[in-house]
């Protein structure tokens, strides 16, 4: 954890970039793409011109401790925004036939709900993220000037 810790406070960028990297990260880790995660993440990074490693370490945000607390969350959230009741989903017994004929049911719910609840994740990681090292920029310019 230190690792990881470091490798995100070294980063000497500036906070919009790192802020940007992280965002996306956060952004594409949100949806059940395992193992294109990082590379949707990469990409859309290079895209926008943010940071690339904060963009590989932003995807960490799904990992097998929060797989099924987190797409369930977006099921849910996309369940809302179609206006069906997801527990009524949930409540029968699925096999899986019952999951081939409700395969569109629930991969549009899960997919509306990934972005809908990485859009909102990563723009709260990413805004607490380029406050952070907004911060901490200021910290060191002052220290700089106290020690002339």
């Amino acid at each position: 954890m230190k690792k990881i810790l470091s490798l995100f406070w070294e980063q000497s960028y500036s906070p919009y970039f790192n802020a940007k990297g992280i965002a996306v990260g956060v952004f594409s880790g949100c949806f059940p793409f395992f193992g294109l995660q990082t590379l949707m993440g990469l990409f859309i990074a290079r895209v926008i011109k943010g940071n690339l490693l904060l963009a590989a370490l932003g995807t960490w945000v799904s990992n097998p401790f929060t797989y099924i607390p987190l797409y369930l969350l977006n099921f849910r959230v996309g369940s809302i925004f179609f206006k069906n009741n997801s527990a009524d989903f949930f409540n029968k017994q699925l096999i899986v036939k019952d999951l081939w004929n409700h395969g569109w049911f629930f991969t549009s719910r899960l997919l509306l709900g990934s972005c809908l609840v990485g859009i909102f994740m990563g723009s709260l990681i990413g805004s607490l993220t380029f406050y952070l090292y907004k911060s901490r920029s200021k910290e060191n310019i002052n220290q700089l000037y106290s020690k002339k």
